[in-house]
């Protein structure tokens, strides 16, 4: 397995915004999470600013795929995402 961060830019306010969309958003998390496929992920910031979602996957297109469908972005409260390789070196996936 490989590890990706995928990082989500919000918009401002996001906190206020994300609530019609949210339950649907954690929803695809948990289940990507079920299958192993994400380790760890949440919102970076106070209030947030950005968002960290840490994938565990063979597949960059898996992580690709997610970001495209979230609601979030789908309904533009992600301005911007993107997907680096992060070359983990202490630690294990759990």
């Amino acid at each position: 397995m490989k590890y990706f961060a995928l990082f989500y830019d919000v918009v401002e306010s996001f906190a206020e915004h994300q609530m019609p969309y949210r339950e649907l958003h954690l929803k695809m998390v948990r289940e990507a999470h079920g299958r192993g496929h994400i380790a760890l992920a949440g919102a970076l910031g106070d209030p947030p600013d950005r968002a960290l979602i840490v994938f565990s996957v063979d597949d960059v297109a898996v992580v690709e795929k997610f970001a495209e469908t979230d609601p979030y972005v789908a309904q533009g409260l992600v301005k911007r995402w993107e997907v680096k390789p992060w070359n983990v070196v202490v630690g294990t996936a759990q």
